[in-house]
């Protein structure tokens, strides 16, 4: 098993997000939402065989679909408030299981199937982290199913309603990522490297630790996500100061140094599909009150990754 066989389940979910969309008579952008899905899941699924350059195309239409507002969230029917009430009175802390059951099995599959592979049962090709992920989320789907005693077409129908929730910021994660690879080929990290090296002082291991994680948080701040900030922040900081100058553990750096990236994604409004989305459906008065609320806990995460990576590297 390798991980295309959930890509290619990702782009089948959202191709049937685009045809419910399209089927919506009564959605106001019915055309134009059901034309971003369907792009969205295209690429999922034929985004190995695509040419780069259409697959770059596809991606800026559907920016530019998303940038017009024109992706909109179709009905949907609410189910009812209190049969929903009685479900989870009758389910109790049960309710938590399939959400409980993905990191369990997640951690459980990267260290079994690596052990496998050095036994002869190659099992899985490409990460074993990434397969573990999508196995254990098809487990967990189907035991909220056996739990709820709901078929699985209704799991589909919220896996619409979410979607559709979150709208074109759903596109973010992977756009940023991109971004952060394009920022570190045009040689931004080399001049990152040029201006901390200016500024830092020689044979203080701390202060180049803390440029690394601060760094690491700001940039995530500004992009809106810490995929896009790693490879910037650790070919300007990390590998030329804390790999070439103190010899630091690369495996360290690396774990810790995303750890405080994602302080950065606990204070920034950059982060729509994690910060800005989940008030909106809360529907709280103020559209920044999670990152109020995520706000000491990203400072507070952000001194200790620094204290962390002086005692570990």
């Amino acid at each position: 098993m390798s991980i295309s066989f959930f890509y290619a389940l990702a782009g089948v979910l959202l191709l049937g997000n685009a045809v419910l969309t399209a089927l919506d008579n009564s959605h106001p952008r019915r055309l134009a939402a059901s034309l971003f899905w369907g792009l969205y899941g295209l690429l999922f699924l034929l985004g190995d065989w695509l040419p780069p350059v259409l697959c770059g195309a596809l991606v800026l239409l559907m920016g530019l679909l998303g940038g017009l507002n024109l992706v909109k969230p179709k009905a949907h029917q609410e189910p009812d408030a209190k049969a929903r009430e009685q479900g989870a009175l009758r389910l109790g802390s049960r309710l938590f299981w399939p959400a409980l059951c993905i990191p369990a099995i997640t951690l459980a599959g990267s260290l079994a199937f690596p052990w496998l592979k050095e036994q002869g049962f190659d099992w899985v090709s490409g990460n074993a982290t990434l397969v573990s992920l999508g196995i254990a989320c098809i487990i967990a789907f189907a035991l909220a199913c056996h739990l709820t005693r709901e078929s699985p077409l209704q799991g589909l129908k919220e896996n619409s309603r979410l979607v559709d929730a979150i709208g074109w910021a759903l596109l973010l994660p992977q756009m940023l990522a991109t971004l952060g690879i394009l920022f570190a080929k045009a040689g931004v990290g080399d001049s990152v490297a040029s201006l901390v090296g200016e500024v830092l002082p020689k044979g203080v291991e701390f202060w180049a630790i803390a440029a690394y994680a601060i760094g690491m948080a700001v940039f995530t701040m500004i992009m809106g996500n810490a995929f896009a900030a790693f490879p910037v922040i650790t070919a300007g900081v990390g590998i030329p100061f804390l790999i070439n100058d103190y010899h630091g553990n690369p495996a360290v750096m690396a774990a810790i140094g995303m750890f405080s990236g994602y302080c950065g994604t606990l204070m920034t409004p950059m982060a729509a599909n994690f910060n800005l989305v989940p008030a909106a459906l809360l529907e709280l008065d103020d559209r920044h009150g999670v990152i109020k609320a995520q706000l000491p806990t990203g400072l507070m995460l952000l001194g200790a990754n620094i204290l962390l990576l002086w005692w570990l590297l």
